[in-house]
């Protein structure tokens, strides 16, 4: 039941460190799910070249402006996909700006705080040159020494003024920069897509844990430390159904169960709750999950065989059954506690939404607009365990 104790002491931060994090929050949701739109729509290699497209800042409008770049060699250029790509570059480095100022600011009253953050986020800065010149080995090493700095520091604060929080945040960012920059040069290696992916929600998570923990408006319960453990749990049975629908996409299995098989061409039809007309349709689940196959593979379109795909798909349709039967826990745990009904019936409806789109991904034969959405839905449900776990506080 509700405590009337008096709620738990603000974190020591700027008085609009709240607004900038749920900016940073509102735009990191942006580019996930305009991250979505880019890799469904098959464009995540629409620009071959990192951080630029075909040598420019922004992207070129024709292909005869590309035709003597040497980017033009690796992938011919492709109007309608260049911007897509370049536009979520854009997008991820305006995030970028926005977690460094939030670091900033949270680290203002450290010893040598400011001095350790922007250290860190030059030394990063100073190794996109060194990787364009082709200098790849002392670009990796400068980076991994900015991150190793803001580990080091994230590991030294305290988070009373959120600035472990915020160099935490602002590695993770940059790591996901890197990711970004693999997933190019790589040829969308599933495992590097995927980690981006997670790369991308773990950032989001953070900044809404930040946000709500800033604008201090906690839950006080007398049973919040349960509660805080069942939230835990499903956020993590939730990082899992994520991570396996990261490697559906990225290894082209959702159209694994199409009627006769995975063919390249689309399948007549999809089927579901059966795959390929059986209930246990032969998979290979030993060949499937394979996460590190080597370099130089181009991975676009996927290299695995319909066998492989089909144990993909299925572990995800199974485990799904299990992360829904955990967040619907979730939510009826919260029915049962004043003060968090609107909560739980926001976690319950949102958790049918996400199952229903995943069907009519299948039954569809994944458009694109039900594939975007089912990923934005992903994200939303970890809004709300997170924002359950940010702001649940037990009586002083």
């Amino acid at each position: 039941m509700s405590s009337p104790s008096p709620r738990p002491s603000r974190p020591q931060v700027y008085r609009h460190f709240h607004r900038i994090a749920w900016l940073a929050v509102v735009l990191t949701f942006g580019v996930i799910v305009f991250g979505a739109f880019v890799r469904l729509s098959d464009a995540g290699l629409s620009c071959p070249d990192w951080p630029t497209c075909y040598g420019r800042a922004a992207w070129p409008q024709a292909a005869q402006e590309v035709s003597d770049h040497a980017a033009s060699a690796i992938r011919p250029f492709e109007t309608h996909k260049a911007w897509r790509e370049q536009v979520h570059r854009h997008l991820a480095a305006s995030l970028g700006v926005l977690v460094l100022v939030l670091a900033l600011l949270a680290a203002r009253r450290r010893r040598y705080g400011i001095a350790q953050v922007l250290g860190a986020s030059a030394l990063v800065g100073a190794a996109i040159p060194l990787y364009m010149q082709g200098h790849i080995v002392a670009a990796l090493s400068v980076a991994a020494l900015g991150e190793g700095l803001l580990l080091v520091a994230a590991l030294r604060w305290s988070n009373v003024d959120l600035a472990r929080a915020g160099a935490l945040t602002l590695a993770v960012v940059i790591f996901q920069a890197l990711l970004g920059k693999w997933t190019v040069t790589m040829l969308l290696k599933p495992v590097i897509v995927m980690g981006h992916l997670l790369g991308g929600m773990l950032t989001f998570s953070l900044l809404t844990w930040m946000a709500w923990r800033a604008t201090h408006l906690p839950i006080v319960l007398a049973d919040a430390t349960a509660l805080r453990r069942w939230v835990i749990a499903a956020i993590a049975v939730l990082a899992v159904q994520i991570a396996l629908g990261g490697w559906v996409s990225a290894n082209y299995a959702a159209l694994a169960c199409g009627a006769g098989g995975w063919t390249t061409a689309q399948p007549h039809y999809m089927d579901f709750p059966r795959c390929v007309g059986q209930w246990w349709p032969p998979s290979d689940f030993s060949e499937g999950f394979v996460l590190w196959r080597g370099v130089g593979a181009d991975y676009e379109g996927g290299v695995l065989d319909g066998a492989s795909r089909i144990a993909i798909q299925m572990a995800h349709r199974l485990f799904a059954v299990v992360a829904a039967a955990m967040l619907l826990l979730v939510s009826w745990r919260g029915l049962r506690t004043p003060g968090l009904r609107g909560w739980a019936v926001v976690l319950g409806l949102l958790t049918c939404a996400q199952v229903l789109l995943g069907v009519l991904n299948v039954k569809l034969s994944l458009p694109l607009w039900v594939a975007v959405m089912h990923n934005g839905g992903a994200a939303l449900l970890l809004f709300v365990l997170v924002s359950l776990l940010a702001r649940l506080r037990r009586p002083d």
